[in-house]
C-alpha cells in the first residue's frame, strides 16, 4: 500500500501527538492477540487523555467460557489513572500497575509486557510490522476528525492464563487515534439528533432496518489474515448505508492477496451479516472484496468465541476461508444500548 507523503508514518508518531486544549482530547494505542486452537483472543487497549493528564487502560482475554466481564478468562480496567508529565510512549509502563511498552524498530517492532500475580496472569510478547502502518485521511466515516493507523503484525511470545504458559505466534493488529473525542456519547457536542430516525433505504426484516439506522453512532470492524500473512483483510463496515437485503459498504480498508497489499474500492466492497436470533451476535458474514487495483476475493467468517464489556455490542474471535486458506481475526460490533437492545428485540420477536 503507498502512501502520500503527508500520510506517511513519520518516526515521531510513535510518540504522544501535541493536540489541542480540548478537555476530551484522546489518544489511544490498541494491540490484538489470538490463540486459534484454543479460541483465545485478547486485547490491551490504552486511552490517553493529555490535557486531563490521565490514563485508561485495560486488558482482557476472552475464550468460549464466558461472554460478561465477570466471566470472561481476564479482565481488568483501571480508569483515570495520573500521568506523568510528558510520557513517552516509545519506553512507558502505565501507571497501577499498568503493562509495559517499548518501541524497538520504528514504526515496526515492540515489546509488550504485563503481570498480574494475584491472577496467575501475563503477557510477554513482540508486535512486529508486516507492513509499515497505514494511515487513513481524516474525513471518512468513522474518523471525521481524528487521524488513525492500523497495522497487521506478526505477534510472538507468551500469555500465562491461569497460570498455565501458552504461546502466542500468530497475527495480530494494533491501531493508532488521536483527536478530539467530544466526550461522553450522551454529552457529545458531534450532531446526531436530526438523523437518528431516518433509514436510508428502507425495507427487509425490521431488525436489519433499525440497524442501518443513520445517527446511530454504529460501527463495524471487521479483520481477518492468513497465519502466513500472505491473505487476508482489515475495514470499517457502514452499517447505515446498507441495502434491504443487508449488504453494507465497506468505506475505508485494505485487501491482502498473494502477499500484495491493495486499497479497498468501496464503491464495491461490502459485507453481509447474519445474527443469532438469541443473542444477538453476529454469528456469520460473508464479505465481497475488491480493491483499487482491480483485485477480487471472497471471504467468509464465524464467530468462535466472544466477549462483551457493557452487555450490547460484541467483540468476538472469527474464524474465516478466503482464496482457500483458513485465517484469524476479530468482528468488533459497536452499538449504543438502546439501540442495541431495540435491535435484539425486532430479532427476537415472536409476531
Amino acid at each position: 500500500m503507498t502512501q502520500t507523503s503527508d500520510l506517511a508514518f513519520r518516526p515521531e508518531d510513535d510518540c504522544y501527538h501535541a493536540l489541542s486544549d480540548d478537555p476530551y482530547e484522546t489518544e489511544t494505542n490498541w494491540w490484538s492477540f489470538n490463540v486459534p486452537e484454543r479460541r483465545i483472543a485478547g486485547w490491551i487497549h490504552t486511552p490517553y487523555y493529555p490535557n486531563r493528564k490521565t490514563v485508561t487502560w485495560r486488558i482482557f482475554v476472552w475464550d468460549t467460557d464466558g461472554i460478561e466481564p465477570g466471566r470472561l478468562a481476564y479482565y481488568r480496567k483501571v480508569e483515570e489513572a495520573p500521568m506523568p508529565d510528558n510520557p513517552d510512549l516509545r519506553d512507558i509502563t502505565f501507571p497501577m500497575g499498568g503493562y509495559s511498552l517499548k518501541m524497538l524498530e520504528p514504526g515496526m517492532k515492540y515489546h509488550l509486557s504485563y503481570a498480574d500475580p494475584e491472577r496467575n496472569f501475563a503477557l510477554d510478547f513482540t508486535h512486529t510490522g508486516v507492513h509499515m502502518p497505514h494511515r487513513f485521511r481524516p474525513g471518512e466515516p468513522p474518523f471525521m476528525q481524528t487521524p488513525h493507523y492500523d497495522q497487521l503484525g506478526h505477534v510472538e511470545g507468551w500469555l500465562t492464563l491461569r497460570g498455565e504458559k501458552i504461546r502466542l505466534d500468530g497475527v495480530g493488529v494494533r491501531d493508532r487515534t488521536w483527536g478530539p473525542r467530544g466526550g461522553p456519547y450522551t454529552a457529545s457536542r458531534k450532531t446526531y439528533a436530526s438523523d437518528a430516525d431516518r433509514v436510508k433505504q428502507p425495507g427487509g426484516p425490521l431488525w436489519r432496518q433499525i440497524e442501518r439506522e443513520r445517527g446511530r453512532g454504529r460501527i463495524d470492524y471487521i479483520y481477518g489474515h492468513s497465519p502466513d500473512f500472505t491473505t487476508g483483510f482489515l475495514g470499517f463496515v457502514r452499517m447505515q448505508d446498507a441495502d434491504a437485503s443487508g449488504w453494507a459498504p465497506m468505506n475505508v480498508g485494505w485487501l491482502l492477496k498473494d502477499g500484495k497489499f491493495g486499497e479497498i474500492d468501496k464503491a464495491k466492497s461490502r459485507m453481509l451479516n447474519f445474527r443469532d436470533p438469541v443473542a444477538g451476535w453476529n454469528s456469520h458474514m460473508l464479505v465481497d472484496l475488491h480493491d483499487e487495483d482491480g483485485r477480487h476475493m471472497e471471504a467468509e467468517g464465524f464467530s468462535v468465541s466472544r466477549m462483551s464489556e457493557s452487555g450490547y455490542g460484541l467483540n468476538q474471535m472469527m474464524r474465516w476461508e478466503m482464496d482457500g486458506k483458513v485465517g484469524w481475526g476479530e468482528d468488533q460490533d459497536v452499538w449504543t444500548g438502546n439501540h442495541f437492545t431495540r435491535m435484539l428485540d425486532a430479532l427476537r420477536s415472536a409476531r
